[in-house]
């Protein structure tokens, strides 16, 4: 089930949902610093994270599932986001460069509709970074936040669901190793979990942000040739032969 937009809009507007966006913003320029040349997707509720390639993107769009509902953005030039069916985008086949996908994925009835969606529009070679809740992550337990509604995925299934929607991945990364509560020390100290959770390897990131490549190709797995069994000459019945050898005396 979606999350309706006006809550979405309103956690991104609190200081802990500014403080998410913050660090996981930071995850996405370290794969997309920049997107120079390029027509830009958003997918779901991504806008939080689109300001920072929208000066350098030739284009940048964002679209919003119907049963999450749609909001004006950016402010306050002119808007350019759409509500969509997130399984049938208007859109050309092969018309957009990148895409972010945040907010969608886990809340989608498929994901891998949702997926193959994305496929279908992205140009050859072109790139996805979805922004999706890490199941081992403290944020999947706590519903008040985005990141606590839907289903979370591990990096397993995520591999499973890109491989079966024809995308390899490139680059993994995650965000939000601080605690999903919003108390002011736990907010100034928000940089310094960042770094720690991410020095150690620790698993427990609220967020996954993988970045993944349109494949043309579904990839052909090795298969272990089966070894063919020797061919013997099967014996002819005896009755057979007592016939024949009967019949060549005659």
């Amino acid at each position: 089930m979606s999350i309706d937009v006006i809550e979405l809009r309103n956690f991104y507007a609190s200081p802990l949902g500014t403080v998410a966006r913050r660090l996981v913003t930071k995850a996405v320029e370290r794969i997309w610093p920049h997107a120079y040349g390029q027509t830009v997707l958003g997918l779901g509720y991504a806008t939080p994270y689109l300001a920072s390639l929208h000066a350098s993107a030739d284009r940048v769009i964002a679209f919003m599932p119907c049963a999450q509902g749609v909001i004006a953005w950016p402010r306050p030039t002119l808007n350019a986001t759409a509500l969509v069916e997130e399984t049938a985008l208007p859109l050309q086949i092969g018309s957009v460069d990148r895409i972010i996908i945040a907010h969608a994925l886990e809340t989608a009835d498929s994901p891998q509709a949702l997926m193959e969606e994305a496929w279908r529009v992205l140009t050859p070679g072109g790139k996805v970074i979805i922004i999706v809740p890490n199941r081992r992550g403290l944020w999947t337990r706590m519903d008040t936040t985005p990141f606590g509604q839907g289903q979370p995925f591990s990096r397993s299934q995520l591999s499973s669901l890109l491989q079966a929607s024809l995308f390899a991945p490139e680059t993994w990364g995650e965000a939000l190793y601080i605690p999903p509560v919003p108390r002011p020390l736990a907010l100034r100290s928000a940089v310094a979990w960042e770094r720690i959770g991410a020095g150690l390897s620790l698993p427990f990131a609220g967020v996954h942000v993988l970045e993944a490549v349109k494949q043309l190709y579904r990839p052909v797995s090795a298969r272990k040739t089966a070894t063919s069994r020797r061919l013997s000459p099967a014996l002819m019945p005896a009755s057979s032969m007592q016939h024949t050898h009967h019949s060549d005396s005659h």
